[in-house]
């Protein structure tokens, strides 16, 4: 009895393909949780399509991915001086936002990150000159923007690579190669046809892995159903049962991701009144699972376990079974399945 990850493989497979496609020399992204893959199955996927580097979060993932992808690793979390050693291979490419990062990694293959309106890391325009002597000691493979997801404010991410295109130009720095997240299609195109002696490489992983989402499902397999009345405790709290019904628990808790929700940025006014209702709720413990039994998200019946949640299923609802299995609207990044289910 498990927290299944259904995964249907030729259609998910169709769906990287398309965007490969999209993005001649995309470089595709394994980091954190592997978008709920894990990273061997995306490593096992990127060596399939032929791809010849991976982008990895931090240093810590590249020592273990290295022995599941043969190709180059880029490691996307910036290099920073006094950080802790990790032994790795020559074919690992560090991000670098300072140039004291970069004359602190002599010898080393780097990428050099620019500062862009996500504000986050990377060199600034003033600082370029200073790259100059800093990139001799080192194997330069390219310059690299994080740019933002949304612009509220109208502005063009293609003009916004123009203009750092035209900065590091103008400090005659190479641009055999531009590294960039968060473009469109579209607009790497136009980028490749305005400067074709610059090769344009997409790190793309959201959209890749998790890009279509009828390609997996969650479901999480009842282990025992309990009948209640009205009035009894119940759980570790022993709160009372609102109404007659089932106690339903499921496979899959706190350990799995169950319960443990991101913040979203809210944009309009209905997605801010959904929100603090959902707030209001959960003052008097009515908090909504991921769970769908009968096609309604069910109510945690208390905070999910480690393991198992238990929920509340009223009695006007058809009665679970143990061995059924709830589909689940997990949130692949911070999802842990206990199986992966090839269909």
């Amino acid at each position: 009895m498990a927290l299944s990850l259904y995964v249907d493989t030729a259609r998910w497979r169709a769906h990287q393909k398309t965007v490969i496609d999209q993005f001649p020399g995309l470089i595709p992204v394994c980091k954190g949780n592997g978008y709920g893959f894990g990273h061997e199955r995306l490593a096992d996927e990127a060596a399939r399509f032929g791809s010849d580097m991976l982008a990895v979060g931090t240093t810590y993932e590249a020592a273990k991915i290295k022995d599941w992808f043969g190709g180059d690793l880029l490691v996307l979390t910036p290099f920073r001086r006094g950080e802790e050693p990790v032994p790795l291979p020559d074919r690992v490419i560090r991000s670098v936002s300072s140039v004291d990062g970069v004359r602190a990694l002599v010898g080393a293959r780097v990428v050099i990150e620019c500062m862009s309106s996500m504000k986050r890391h990377g060199v600034h325009e003033e600082e370029l000159q200073q790259l100059h002597s800093a990139i001799e000691d080192v194997r330069l493979e390219g310059f690299a923007l994080h740019l933002p997801l949304d612009r509220p404010d109208g502005t063009d991410a293609v003009e916004e690579v123009i203009g750092w295109m035209d900065r590091l130009r103008a400090a005659r720095l190479p641009l055999h190669t531009m590294f960039v997240s968060h473009l469109r299609a579209d607009e790497q195109a136009r980028l490749q046809q305005q400067f074709p002696q610059t090769r344009f490489r997409a790190r793309i992983g959201t959209r890749l892995w998790l890009g279509d989402h009828e390609a997996t499902e969650y479901r999480g397999a009842v282990l025992d159903v309990t009948r209640v009345a009205k009035g009894d405790r119940f759980g570790y709290r022993q709160q009372k049962a609102a109404s007659d019904g089932w106690l339903v628990v499921v496979a899959g808790g706190t350990s799995h991701g169950v319960g443990l929700e991101a913040p979203k940025a809210m944009h309009g006014v209905m997605p801010r009144a959904k929100g603090v209702a959902r707030a209001g709720l959960a003052t008097v413990n009515r908090n909504l699972s991921p769970f769908v039994w009968a096609g309604k998200q069910r109510w945690f019946a208390e905070p999910p376990h480690m393991q198992v949640s238990i929920l509340f299923v009223p009695s006007d609802a058809e009665e679970p079974r143990v061995g059924d299995e709830l589909v689940a609207h997990l949130r692949h990044t911070t999802t842990q399945f206990d199986r992966l289910v090839e269909r």
